[in-house]
């Protein structure tokens, strides 16, 4: 299964201690060069950056096709280069899977015909899988220690769909 991330998704987990998720659902991530470099040379500390240089499962991989990045970047839905790059690859791959949180970048990578996933999709999907044993402790803890936003409707949304309504 081929599986390309945008930044946050990985830099999320990371800044909570679970990285390693994303291993033990699609086995290799590959990243593209823009999403390397927006964690690497942030020029700050970033949740993740050692991981994508170290990690033998989150592979790098330049675009060949840089008139598509500029032309998604130019699109109306005004993405970074990170996330034009993501899309980029994952089209040039035909990727199963593109990883983003973003929904400017999500309704794009969805309009380019993508099966497109984010950072509670991935949690979701740990849950039923059995990695995690609950959503809402790991939601809990994006949001205070990685400032992780959702609007209160998404956050009760996801947790009556991991079975875990209050």
């Amino acid at each position: 299964m081929i599986v390309v991330s945008d930044t946050s998704p990985i830099t999320n987990l990371a800044a909570v201690g679970q990285l390693d998720l994303l291993r033990q659902l699609y086995r290799t991530i590959v990243i593209p060069e823009a999403v390397y470099t927006e964690m690497v040379a942030a020029g700050k500390p970033v949740p993740g950056a050692i991981e994508v240089q170290t990690l033998c499962w989150i592979q790098v991989q330049s675009i060949d096709d840089v008139q598509r990045v500029a032309a998604l970047q130019s699109s109306q839905n005004n993405i970074d280069l990170g996330e034009a790059e993501a899309i980029a690859l994952a089209l040039e791959l035909k990727a199963e899977l593109l990883l983003m949180d973003e929904r400017r970048g999500r309704v794009l990578g969805q309009s380019c015909g993508l099966n497109v996933t984010g950072l509670l999709g991935i949690l979701l999907q740990a849950k039923r899988k059995g990695l995690i044993p609950l959503v809402k402790p790991v939601v809990d803890e994006l949001i205070e220690k990685a400032n992780f936003r959702l609007d209160n409707q998404l956050y009760v949304t996801v947790l009556g769909s991991a079975g875990e309504a209050e």
